[in-house]
């Protein structure tokens, strides 16, 4: 039985597919019929109107994405723009106007990215209650030029209650207000943080005074084609994170020869050093370790500063400056200098043997140091440090800071 109404079912097909090849000529004169009667079938393209056109490449990332219904035709009631990439979408966030014939993005997310691809899916309802879907993509341009920046501390990091954020450009920046808007710095527990540029290739980041022990900072710098100058844009997002050790701060007193290092307020070390000679003293203000060396080789360097000329192996050297300041182990002198007399080119020098030991001044000290602890030099015939000579930004008031930034 079930194989007699197959065939049935076929004949019916056959004479189905009969009738429908003469449709054409029986209904030649009714083009004027409804679509729900027969007549021609709206295209997705006529109602609904996209900006950029569909396949459109090199689109420039200030372009404006809009979505139209075309006249009389009825209106929107969904429309999605997503960027298209690595199996992720990223929503463009937006709005259909109240009468629904058209659809804007909205938002600081609204803004095209560089090199990617979008698409967009729109749907629309007629009058008649019937739903046309149109689905298009284009592609942005690619920029010419690109910009990094590199993020200090490290990543993970435990640093001293004297760190600063610096964040280096390998590219001048000109637009520094996009840029800096760009660096957002969260604290656990909440502190202001203000920006200071230094030159138009250097963003330092701080609050008004030394960070609380154990604090939890967050960088993220969300680059990713930011522009920064004309035809350059932002490379890429990169998030720090770093905690807030505890507190050690050392005073450098160059009159007395010596060295005071508290812990949290307390002082628990009065340590001998030697600094700069006349004509290569030691520069005064508050200077912040930026770099740890168990070891490393200094030639004399700028102005004389670098500490000793031809020493291949110094000891336990903490960086204070970008310009060659050092605190570090001394195995080359006298031993009756330390504590006396000031015999460096200019850095700050602890006793110390060669190779470096772990129970000499310089290697007490070292052992018990982090990246951002505070070292301030005082009565020192040196001039005041640059602000902006290693992690300097400390020498400079917090109104005087702040004015420092392009978003002021």
């Amino acid at each position: 039985m079930n194989h007699v109404a197959k065939r049935a079912a076929g004949s019916a097909a056959v004479l189905a597919r009969a009738v429908l090849l003469a449709a054409p000529a029986v209904l030649s004169g009714c083009a004027s019929l409804p679509p729900a009667l027969g007549g021609p079938a709206r295209s997705a393209r006529d109602a609904i109107e996209v900006s950029p056109r569909d396949g459109a490449r090199d689109v420039r990332p200030d372009a404006q994405v809009e979505v139209r219904v075309r006249e009389g035709r009825g209106r929107l009631v969904s429309v999605r723009v997503a960027r298209i990439e690595d199996a992720r979408r990223q929503e463009v966030p937006g709005r259909i106007a109240r009468d629904g014939r058209s659809w804007r993005p909205t938002g600081e997310r609204a803004a095209l990215g560089l090199a990617a691809a979008y698409r967009v899916d729109a749907v629309m309802v007629d009058a008649a209650g019937r739903h046309t879907a149109r689905r298009t993509a284009f592609t942005t341009a690619a920029p010419a030029h690109r910009f990094t920046g590199r993020l200090t501390p490290e990543n993970r990091s435990t640093v001293g209650t004297g760190a600063i954020v610096s964040v280096r450009f390998d590219r001048p920046v000109r637009d520094r207000a996009a840029v800096e808007r760009a660096i957002r710095v969260t604290t656990v527990p909440t502190v202001e943080v203000a920006g200071h540029w230094f030159g138009d290739a250097r963003l330092d980041l701080r609050p008004a005074r030394y960070w609380a022990p154990g604090t939890r900072v967050a960088v993220a710098a969300d680059l990713r084609d930011v522009r920064g100058a004309p035809g350059v844009y932002g490379d890429e997002n990169r998030t720090v994170v770093f905690t807030v050790g505890r507190s050690q701060t050392s005073r450098v007193d160059v009159a007395a020869h010596t060295m005071e290092v508290r812990r949290d307020g307390q002082l628990v070390a009065t340590v001998p050093v030697t600094a700069g000679r006349r004509g290569a003293d030691t520069y005064a203000g508050t200077l912040v370790v930026s770099e740890m060396l168990d070891e490393t080789r200094m030639d004399g360097g700028a102005a004389g500063l670098a500490g000793p000329r031809g020493v291949a192996d110094v000891p336990h050297a903490l960086r204070l400056t970008g310009s060659g300041l050092f605190l570090h182990g001394d195995y080359w002198s006298d031993k009756g200098v330390f504590g006396r007399t000031d015999v460096s080119r200019g850095s700050i020098g602890l006793s110390d043997v060669r190779g470096g030991g772990g129970n000499t001044p310089a290697g007490w000290f070292f052992g018990r140091s982090l990246v951002g602890d505070v070292i301030e030099v005082v009565n020192s015939r040196g001039r005041p440090v640059a602000p902006d000579d290693g992690l300097g930004g400390w020498n400079l008031s917090w109104p005087r800071w702040k004015a420092g930034s392009a978003l002021r």
